[in-house]
């Protein structure tokens, strides 16, 4: 099964390969445009990951402390 950080890399794949295939400029914009917001999302599931994983990794930490 395809996680979703390899489903957001994918999309910013296929956009950027729509974006170089692209003839007219305004297509070939929107394909930029949207190549970036899968970036920004994939950099927020990271982001979202790291908060996860210290927040766990705190709780663990207070229990042993208990």
């Amino acid at each position: 099964m395809i996680t979703q950080l390899e489903f957001y890399l994918d999309r910013a794949r296929r956009a950027r390969a729509d974006a170089e295939a692209a003839t007219l400029e305004n297509v070939r914009s929107q394909c930029l445009r949207s190549a970036d917001a899968w970036d920004e999302m994939v950099a927020r599931l990271e982001l979202v990951g790291r908060f996860r994983s210290e927040n766990d990794a705190a709780k663990a930490l207070q229990l042993l402390e208990d």
